[in-house]
């Protein structure tokens, strides 16, 4: 039964749509939800059978508190919904993990000189986006494949800055060179628009208008630049010929297959744009809260909710959601056009379904064998280090410093065998001053300890880099948390090479000796990659942080660059490396600098190097 008492809150619940947010005893956020009658949908979990439904029985029996907003509409209600869940990410709602991060293709259309570049963030910044890619090789080779086409610039820079002289790639043929004047802005924003067709399955479209233009070339005695056409127009034919036509309509359309497997459940979406497939996405839903029905709508609120998310013509699901038609009427206001959903029951498009259900059942598939895996080695874990339990939450602890400077503490994470970025994090130190790795180890596993307690996130191993004397640190400061409960308790092991030619050793709390896994045991390489792991997060952090301060320092130095001038060159140069590997040229054009001091700040940070 929930502890919640639902009885003595209910009576003062109204008959009217809006949203309701479940807290724990700490009121923290742990579920929002939405309902065209809210007295309705709560009463309805004072009934919930903890045999028939585990993962809703244990979000109850945290609940302590749940707080109502009352909507004039129910659409109200679902933006709402959405908003609440963006801002407090609660366990128990439906989060958008990928087991991959997928790269996308991002035009920045929103510059005057536009780039096409990859990026694995879809941001609201004004830019075109395209993907995801499944395949991270399919997407470099379209990527290879338009700049080979259609040459836009290559160079960082959002906002292009003249130059007297253009860099390698116009040679190359790479780049049409707009930083040196070299095409015009009517030319160049027609290749932007040509790449654009090609990322939105617009081929067709575009052979038929670089046909019109090849023609008229020809007409006029152009013949080089007929070529040039001719020569696009075949390759566009041959990407047509690989791409795979599921639809003769032509239409935009998302199709979903959803999967439930167990307590699990596996959603595939297929991206088909003009009627050729361009991608897909799919996500894994350990345990979701609700029937079928309500965790495909809240996959479809919390997938078409995110900013910057390409809205079709046509959502096609395996079965009806609960919000069919008002999700509908909302992605179709952000949309500015029409947004069907449907659920096909013959035809072409019932097709389209069964693809995409087999691409879910794949998922879950994939799942199963990773997890078999990882119960294999958690196993082998286990029973090499004389673990209490299987170390399903790991963690280790990097320290780097030069001499005490720029200390930092950085922590790693891996969840069921697979990295948890979501979960590292850098750790300041502000106690020690001078080379003192203990006592920094110290500070950092103290505040680590002391949060993951109230948080309820402490792991079940800990991995720290060393021996018997960090070891002992990290011993003291789980100790100094006082009693922890049995099934919340932290083990500890220490990983070191201390002779190259004896390999890894393994230092467990109480034992004299350490354990000598053999060089190729999967558990001794897993605990190693958690160990280089944190190596590289602290070290990359480490290194930014020296660079920061060396530019910093020799800024300082020179002579009429005060403070005002150093945050104008960054804010111009847009980085610390930028603005490093600046040539004098670029130092003269930023806004109150000129010659002479970009050539004495030039100086200033290269020394006696020659500028090329």
């Amino acid at each position: 039964m929930p502890s919640f008492d639902f009885k003595v809150f209910l009576p003062g619940i109204p008959l009217q749509p809006g949203v309701y947010l479940m807290k724990n005893r700490a009121e923290e956020v742990l579920y929002v939800g939405k309902a065209r009658e809210l007295r309705k949908r709560l009463s309805s979990y004072a009934r919930v059978d903890q045999a028939q439904h585990g993962k809703t029985a244990m979000l109850l029996s945290q609940v302590r508190g749940i707080e109502t907003i009352v909507t004039n509409t129910e659409k109200e209600a679902l933006i709402l919904e959405a908003s609440l869940i963006k801002q407090h990410r609660p366990k128990y709602n439906v989060i958008l993990r990928d087991d991959k991060n997928y790269p996308l293709l991002k035009v920045t259309v929103q510059e005057d000189w536009p780039r096409l570049v990859m990026t694995r963030r879809r941001i609201k910044d004004g830019a075109r986006y395209f993907g995801p890619f499944s395949s991270p090789a399919a997407m470099w080779e379209t990527l290879r494949y338009l700049n080979s086409l259609f040459p836009l610039r290559r160079c960082k820079e959002k906002s292009l800055k003249p130059k007297a002289r253009p860099c390698l790639n116009q040679q190359m043929g790479r780049c049409l060179a707009p930083c040196a004047g070299k095409v015009g802005q009517e030319e160049y924003q027609e290749l932007v628009n040509n790449v654009l067709l090609v990322l939105e399955g617009k081929n067709q479209q575009l052979v038929k208008e670089l046909s019109r233009k090849m023609a008229l070339a020809s007409t006029a005695l152009r013949f080089e630049e007929a070529a040039r056409l001719r020569d696009q127009i075949a390759a566009l034919n041959k990407t047509l010929e690989k791409q795979q036509v599921v639809a003769a309509h032509g239409k935009d359309q998302d199709v979903l297959g959803f999967v439930r497997q167990e307590d699990s459940v596996a959603v595939a979406l297929l991206f088909i744009r003009s009627g050729v497939i361009s991608g897909q996405q799919a996500f894994f839903l350990a345990e979701p809260v609700g029937s079928d029905a309500e965790v495909l709508t809240e996959v479809l609120s919390r997938f078409y909710g995110e900013e910057e998310r390409y809205l079709p013509q046509e959502i096609l699901l395996p079965f009806a959601g609960l919000d069919d038609p008002l999700l509908a009427e909302w992605l179709s206001e952000q949309k500015g056009s029409a947004v069907a959903i449907a659920c096909p029951q013959r035809g072409d498009r019932v097709r389209l379904l069964e693809m995409a259900k087999a691409n879910a059942g794949q998922v879950l598939a994939a799942r199963k064998t990773k997890q078999t895996s990882w119960l294999a080695l958690a196993e082998a874990l286990q029973k090499a280090l004389g673990l209490a339990r299987i170390p399903e939450r790991i963690e280790c602890l990097d320290i780097s410093n030069l001499g005490g400077q720029q200390a930092v503490g950085s922590l790693v994470c891996f969840v069921a065998g697979e990295k948890a970025p979501e979960c590292y994090r850098h750790y300041a130190i502000h106690r020690v001053s001078g080379p003192d790795d203990y006592a920094m180890m110290a500070e950092v596993l103290g505040r680590r300890f002391a949060r993951g307690l109230a948080a309820d996130n402490l792991p079940d191993l800990l991995l720290v880099d060393g021996g018997k004397g960090q070891l002992g640190v990290a011993g003291k400061a789980l100790a100094e948390l006082g009693d922890v409960p049995e099934a919340k308790a932290v083990e500890l092991v220490g990983i070191a090479k201390e002779k190259a030619e004896e390999g890894e050793k393994l230092y467990r709390p109480g034992r004299k000796n350490p354990l000598l896994l053999a060089r190729h045991s999967p558990a001794l390489l897993y605990l190693m990659r958690i160990r280089d792991e944190a190596h590289r997060y602290g070290i990359t952090l480490h290194r930014k942080l020296r660079q920061k301060e060396s530019l910093t320092s020799a800024l300082e130095q020179i002579p009429g660059v005060g403070k005002a001038r150093r945050e104008l060159l960054l804010r111009e140069l847009g980085s610390r490396p930028r603005l490093a590997a600046a040539s004098q040229a670029e130092l003269a054009a930023v806004s109150g600098i000129g010659p002479a001091l970009a050539a004495l700040i030039w100086r200033h940070l290269h020394g006696d190097e020659v500028e090329s």
